[in-house]
């Protein structure tokens, strides 16, 4: 569904990301874990295009997207969750979802989605008129991905979905990301809680300072000595 061959990445003159490659089948869960400034972030930023690549390509479904503007990538199904949310702070929880949809035209399904949303996160339905900023980091999360489930993505690119959220909301954060994939909806995710990560994913990456050092098996990962003292502080 998604490959990404041989990417690079220069923020001036820093080169970021190097020769990064990874694939994601449809229907799977793939994070990319690493270490903070290890080229997560950027990685998504590229495939989106918020980030223009030196070298390489990014395909999806077949397509490269590499010359494809940000805002024509979320119309062919990409949709992403950024890190540190990105909520609208000042419209509220409808008009942020109602923002997601600003490609559609399909009345009845949007209207759908909203009713989806709020079933996946019923805090969301008791705020819906209040302002996003007002929210707790934990609804704010749940706001950012309701926004990018808006646009019915067929792959959500996931960033850090766990950042600065206590250990109980974390755990309905990873469960709704394991619903909705089940669903039907294929997911990237970088997370720096590696062990959440590799815990509910199919296919799992290591990425230090811009390279991808082990790519595999996440059970096999988690049992890995390297990854245990490097990531799940063991």
């Amino acid at each position: 569904m998604l490959k990404v061959d041989n990417l690079n990445l220069f923020y001036g003159g820093i080169h970021a990301l190097r020769d990064i490659s990874i694939e994601v089948e449809q229907g799977q869960i793939v994070t990319l874990i690493g270490a903070n400034g290890a080229g997560k972030t950027s990685t998504l930023r590229a495939i989106s295009g918020l980030e223009p690549i030196k070298s390489g390509e990014v395909t999806f479904k077949n397509e490269p997207l590499s010359k494809v503007p940000a805002n024509k990538i979320v119309s062919k199904g990409l949709s992403h969750v950024p890190e540190g949310r990105r909520v609208f702070a000042n419209l509220t929880v409808m008009e942020n979802l109602e923002l997601g949809a600003y490609l559609r035209k399909d009345k009845k399904g949007i209207k759908d989605d909203y009713e989806m949303v709020f079933d996946k996160f019923p805090r969301l339905k008791e705020r819906m008129k209040q302002a996003a900023g007002t929210l707790s980091g934990g609804e704010q999360q749940m706001l950012a991905i309701g926004r990018a489930l808006m646009v019915r993505p067929e792959l959500l690119l996931m960033d850090e979905p766990s950042m600065g959220l206590a250990p109980i909301v974390v755990q309905g954060i990873f469960s709704i990301i394991q619903e909705i994939n089940k669903s039907g909806t294929t997911v990237l995710l970088v997370e720096q809680n590696a062990h959440m990560a590799l815990s509910i994913a199919h296919k799992a990456y290591v990425l230090e300072t811009g390279s991808i050092t082990m790519e595999g098996n996440p059970k096999d990962l988690l049992n890995d000595d390297s990854i245990r003292s490097a990531y799940l502080g063991e």
